[in-house]
């Protein structure tokens, strides 16, 4: 496997475009790219309105966006391994113009294809039979052959239906109607995915490209480092908590290995990890990040329109499971730094406890306090200034910027990244906290937008590029003219612009793969929705899990990594959330598990993005060992043993949804939120065989039996005590009185699939407020009638909750099942934490006797 390694700039190269043409094609690649920031920048601002010139509507600026990744992928990604890479052969050029000619068609013939839909003429086939297989090379080329393998095959599929054996047959889709629904409508590749793609995404990987372009990717290595540096493993944690900076803002967990991992893993190497371990502690680190909100890999903005949530929303219920596996991360370090015998870097210990705990409170205080005086500081003056409140507001943002670069130049300049000098001095971190204080302005600006003002991904990404932008041109001159000591040049208002070009041509670069990823992807949504595969699939994994839920998931969790092998992050969610999310959701119905749409997101999102470090596909995991220099293989098993834990939460928040913040108050989230890190962390220290000495074999069970205890009380509970009561459906009425408003009664049903076929599923019930069961129930929209002792839904009102529920005519109500008062289930925490008591008593033991 190893001649299948490449260079850390190859693999750059590979994610950005890896034909590098000089002379005249060069500029026209970098003007094209410059241009395509220039028109994403122009429809995600007001501008467009305040002008009234460039308004365009969805499905126009969707075929403009396809339009420049096509173009772009044929010009800047050769077609083999021996085509040239410093010149655009002429075959490529004409290529891409005939590409970005059919996805342009889209926009051109706007008018004329409103007032037809549906009926195509020559011209729209043509253009299809053209765009498509265009399509698909530029996936090839840009993405490698498994995204363009997959999206062959249900194109296959859709026309060849009628011939399938029995369980995949359907009965197929005609030339015209795939070509029509496939690229002249909005269902395929012009579809949501592609719309997410231009509406919010490059907007947030232009932002991740200027704050990168600006210094800010610099400034997260050093700050990680002068933070973390001085404890055991010191470049391992700082790596992880590196990696987790930038990939909040990162679109690809590649991108993330090879950009952070060029400094950090020869760090971890030096300190005294292996390579294999030094790249499978970056891997772990940056694929995690795809699991970080704010960006998620964009499926956080996929997941806005697939789920029908709202952005803030998607970021409240993604952010805790994200953070807990990120702390178990940070642990998972510090053991392996423990069995390695590792010492802090030039023999420093860090501070005491008590000094970092207090150092840490005051910090969160501070920033805690900070942010509430913004926030209502803001809240009173917008008000009062009316519509002077932007302006005003603009100016102390100037005000606080000058401030802050003041500050920056108070201090010395940080070190250039040299992953080879020698590591026996960190940074001071106070110095380097105050030299990029303003790399945070924009994220300050971003994240306000989104959480407080509640305006959309991409018009929150434009103001915070827009304060980016205001960075990059004045940075450089302020900074020269600030700093008095004469010490270091930072350079002119020039090379801000040169910088801000640069910035807007490699946010433009770094898009190509995910718009042709989402272009691709869209191919697969648009044949699951024309053929029903979907129905297929669930019956597949209904049949091979023989009923058992958990083997249902584990199924699933298997497909989902299937999927995503080889696959970036966006195309990933969007093949795998089409195809299994429907899945969990009917085959859960089915066997008794109400899944809220969210957690089903959320566990095959995981489990799709675990593929980049799964071998022996896993991309993330050749990328770090083209860094470290260590075997791929070896280096993706470590790291998928390292994100173990990332695997074990999905289930727990499918079972436990307290883990996803729904339906949970402050104080509930902060003790769920307590609790659950100490699980993770207990969980980890079961998976690695070390606590406070290494474990033997039972302990390590212990610990992994502790750590379910708490994630998921509910089980043992229920065991105990029985939380639903069987009620005769004929005495619905009745359990309605007899229950608390805004609870709920679970409904097994008896009814018909999409195809007439009869279903058992399960429905959650929620209860209205009423003075009585029969007003409850006519609140709830529902009419019923007994037949015999049968007892079956006659009507159900539109619109209402029963509606919502899943009730339909002539539904037959098997079962009533209704909550009953039993302790809280949190109460099994105390013989959970009693236990890991008892194993923390053991090791304590040995490790006294072994240091005696």
């Amino acid at each position: 496997m190893h001649d299948k390694q490449l260079s850390t700039e190859e693999l750059i190269a590979q994610d950005v475009g890896a034909r590098t043409p000089v002379g005249l094609m060069a500029q026209v690649i970098a003007g094209l790219a410059l241009l395509w920031s220039l028109f994403q920048l122009w429809i995600a601002s007001p501008l467009p309105f305040i002008f009234g010139f460039g308004v365009l509507n969805d499905t126009q600026t969707r075929a403009i966006h396809l339009a420049f990744a096509l173009l772009l992928a044929f010009l800047a990604y050769p077609a083999f391994k021996r085509s040239p890479r410093d010149r655009v052969p002429l075959l490529d050029i004409a290529l891409g113009l005939v590409a970005a000619a059919s996805a342009a068609y889209l926009f051109i013939f706007y008018q004329q294809l409103a007032l037809r839909p549906g009926s195509l003429t020559t011209g729209d086939l043509v253009t299809a039979c053209i765009g498509i297989p265009l399509l698909l090379e530029a996936t090839r080329r840009a993405l490698g052959p498994p995204l363009a393998i997959i999206a062959l095959v249900f194109l296959i599929y859709s026309l060849a239906g009628p011939y399938m054996p029995g369980l995949l047959a359907h009965r197929g889709v005609s030339f015209n109607a795939l070509a029509n629904h496939q690229w002249i409508t909005t269902e395929g590749v012009f579809g949501i995915a592609l719309g997410v793609s231009t509406s919010f995404v490059f907007l947030f990987v232009l932002f991740g490209a200027l704050l990168e372009r600006a210094g800010a990717g610099h400034y997260f290595i050093q700050l990680a480092f002068s933070l973390l540096g001085h404890f055991r493993g010191g470049p391992a944690k700082a790596a992880v908590l590196a990696s987790g900076l930038t990939g909040m803002i990162s679109g690809s967990s590649i991108a993330n290995v090879v950009t952070t991992g060029t400094f950090t893993i020869p760090m971890m190497k030096r300190t005294g990890f292996s390579s294999e371990k030094a790249g499978a502690v970056e891997v772990a680190s940056s694929v995690n990040g795809q699991i970080m909100p704010p960006v998620m890999g964009a499926a956080a903005f996929l997941m806005v329109e697939y789920i029908g949530m709202s952005y803030v929303e998607i970021i409240k219920h993604a952010f805790l499971p994200a953070a807990i596996s990120y702390i178990a991360l940070l642990y998972i370090v510090h053991l392996e730094s423990l069995k390695l015998g590792l010492q802090p870097i030039g023999g420093h210990q860090p501070k005491p406890w008590l000094r970092r705990l207090t150092g840490f409170a005051f910090g969160a205080a501070l920033i805690s306090g900070l942010s509430l005086a913004v926030y209502y500081g803001l809240g009173w003056l917008k008000p009062v200034l009316g519509e002077y409140a932007l302006p005003v507001i603009g100016v102390l943002l100037a005000l606080v910027y000058l401030a802050l670069l003041k500050v920056a130049a108070s201090v010395p300049v940080l070190p250039p990244e040299d992953p080879n000098a020698p590591l026996e001095e960190l940074p001071q971190t106070r110095a380097v906290l105050l030299s990029g204080l303003h790399f945070l302005l924009p994220v300050v600006v971003l994240v306000w937008c989104l959480m407080v003002e509640r305006l959309s991904p991409g018009l929150s990404a434009f103001w915070g590029s827009v304060m980016l932008i205001v960075i990059l041109l004045t940075q450089r001159p302020l900074l020269s003219w600030m700093r008095r000591d004469g010490s270091h040049e930072h350079g002119t208002f020039i090379d801000g612009v040169v910088d801000l070009r640069e910035g807007l041509i490699a946010g433009a670069r770094n898009m190509i793969g995910i718009g042709i990823a989402t272009a691709a992807a869209g191919v697969i949504v648009g044949a699951v929705s024309q053929t029903g595969v979907g129905l297929v699939l669930a019956d597949l994994v209904e049949l091979l899990s023989m009923g058992n839920l958990l083997l249902m998931l584990v199924l699933v969790a298997v497909f989902s990594l299937i999927l995503g092998m080889g696959l970036p992050t966006t195309a990933n969610y969007i093949v795998v959330s089409s195809l299994l999310a429907p899945v969990v959701v009917a085959l859960g119905q089915q066997n008794g598990l109400i899944v809220p749409l969210i957690a089903v997101h959320l566990f095959v999102f995981y489990f799709g993005i675990m593929a980049d470090v799964t071998p022996p596909v896993g991309l993330a995991s050749f990328a770090a060992a083209a860094v470290s220099k260590g075997d791929p293989i070896k280096t993706g098993l470590v790291a998928f043993f390292y994100s173990l834990r990332t695997a074990a939460l999905p289930f727990l928040f499918i079972f436990n949804t307290d883990l996803l913040l729904i339906d949970v108050d402050f104080w509930h989230g902060v003790i769920i939120f307590i609790v659950a890190t100490i699980a993770m962390l207990i969980f980890a220290a079961g998976t690695q065989g070390f606590f406070l000495v290494r474990s033997r074999l039972y302990e390590s069970a212990l610990l992994l039996l502790v750590a379910f205890t708490l994630f998921r009380p509910g089980f043992w509970m229920d065991m105990l005590h029985d939380p639903y009561q069987e009620v005769p459906p004929a005495e619905l009425a009745q359990a309605l009185d007899g229950v608390e408003d805004g609870s709920s009664l679970r409904l097994r049903v008896l009814g018909e699939n999409a195809v007439g076929d009869p279903r058992e599923f399960t429905v959650l019930l929620p209860v209205p407020d009423g003075a009585s069961g029969q007003e409850r129930l006519e609140k709830l929209g529902l009419n019923l009638y007994e037949e015999g002792d049968k007892m079956l839904v006659d009507s159900v009102t539109f619109g209402s909750m029963a509606a919502d529920a899943g009730l339909e005519f002539d539904q037959q109500i098997l079962s009533v099942r209704a909550p009953t008062d039993r302790w809280m289930k949190e109460l099994m925490w105390i013989p959970g934490f009693l236990l890991f008591g008892l194993i923390v008593l053991l090791q304590r033991r040995r490790q006294v006797a072994q240091t005696a």
